[in-house]
Formats: C-alpha cells, sequence, structure tokens
C-alpha cells in the first residue's frame, strides 16, 4: 500500500475488527504520507480511546479538530473521556460541557451529547440545567431509557 487512503481503510476495518493496535499502526502510516487529514486523527483517537490511551486519543482528537473544527463526535469524544476517566481525581467537568456546547452546536439533536450534558450538570449539583438537557433529549427520542431514568433520579431523590 502506497496511498494514504489505503492505510486509513485498513484501520477503520480494524477498528471494526477489534484489532486497535493494528489500526494505530496502520493510521499512523496513514498520517506519515498525509498529516494534514483529520479522519485520520479521529480514527486514531477511536482507536487509542477503545484502548484506554487516554492522553493519545485526547491529543489526537485535538489535532483533527484543529484541522476541522466541525467535527461533532471529535468534541462528544474528547468530552466522553474527561468525564468517565477513573484515574483523574478531578476531572475538568467545565471543560467537558464547554465541548459537548461545541458538539451541540454543531449538531442540536446529537442525543448522546445531550445526555452526556445532562450528566455533567448532574456532577456539578446543577439540577435543574441537567434536567433541561434530558428534556431536550426527550422532545428527540420520548422513549430515551437512560434519560428517563436520569430524570426520574434526579426529580426524586435531588429535587425534593
Amino acid at each position: 500500500m502506497s496511498d494514504y487512503k489505503d492505510y486509513i481503510d485498513k484501520g477503520i476495518e480494524e477498528i471494526h475488527s477489534g484489532k486497535f493496535e493494528d489500526a494505530i499502526a496502520d493510521i499512523t502510516k496513514s498520517i506519515e504520507l498525509k498529516n494534514d487529514w483529520e479522519i485520520s486523527y479521529f480514527y486514531r483517537a477511536v482507536a487509542n480511546q477503545a484502548l484506554e490511551k487516554w492522553d493519545d486519543a485526547m491529543l489526537d482528537y485535538t489535532k483533527a479538530l484543529q484541522i476541522n473544527d466541525k467535527m461533532p463526535d471529535a468534541y462528544y469524544n474528547k468530552a466522553k473521556i474527561t468525564l468517565s476517566r477513573k484515574d483523574i481525581e478531578n476531572p475538568d467537568i467545565k471543560k467537558a460541557i464547554s465541548d459537548l456546547e461545541k458538539a451541540l452546536e454543531l449538531d442540536d439533536k446529537f442525543v448522546d451529547a445531550l445526555f452526556a450534558m445532562a450528566a455533567a450538570y448532574k456532577k456539578l449539583g446543577e439540577y435543574h440545567k441537567s434536567l433541561e438537557y434530558l428534556e431536550r433529549l426527550l422532545e428527540i427520542e420520548p422513549q430515551a431509557v437512560n434519560a428517563r431514568a436520569l430524570k426520574k433520579l434526579i426529580l426524586q431523590k435531588y429535587m425534593v
């Protein structure tokens, strides 16, 4: 293979097959051939995220967004990493919220980002704000089980 697209295509296939280390190797070759294409950085970040290589994933999502700042999934994935990391005692929830806001600016019906935003505000103890995002989500997807459950929890436990 000599074309950067061949390497990225192979890397994406490897991601779908769960071969994340192989994917990283092939996508890195794609980047060596063409280092200004956001898709390669995005998918390498996905593979790193799957391997819980959080810092490498964050660097690649950031690089992808430097090249193309219109990638809602990259903003969402950065926020998801920040909110779910267990190796950091006090994650920067406000930075995650900032990333989620950018994702929602680009796609205001991004259900996963709406749920993550509600969860982030719940972590901050801002229950009314959390409920606002859950309401937006439930307008789009009325049967969203996780959103309905979180809304019920907040109303019963924190808004009494």
